[in-house]
């Protein structure tokens, strides 16, 4: 099974099992990982933003439109922000590196 860490947002690594076809936050909702989602991954807010480990961002697939314009909204916004709600695992993306945001 793939694997992906979080990186919360106090500075804790959690190296965690990633299901394939999960997205980042459903593998986030599994493990505890404090990655809001309040539209439950309708492309609808940007409370699961999260920012990719600068290594892993260009293997992962091109954000929409609609994602780029949701990210806009994010706290924090960084070149590697992505929406957690967009991106599916697969086996590509074993050993993912993500960094929660803080809310401040």
């Amino acid at each position: 099974m793939p694997k992906m860490v979080f990186i919360e947002t106090d500075g804790t690594r959690r190296e965690v099992d990633a299901p394939l076809g999960l997205s980042i936050l459903e593998v986030a909702r599994r493990h505890n990982i404090d990655l809001e989602g309040a539209c439950e991954g309708s492309l609808a807010c940007s409370t699961c933003h999260v920012i990719i480990d600068p290594q892993w961002y260009d293997v992962l697939p091109e954000a929409n439109e609609d994602e780029e314009d949701m990210l806009d909204l994010a706290f924090g916004l960084t070149k590697t922000s992505r929406l957690g709600c967009q991106i599916r695992i697969s086996e590509e993306l074993d050993g993912l590196v993500v960094r929660v945001p803080g809310s401040k």
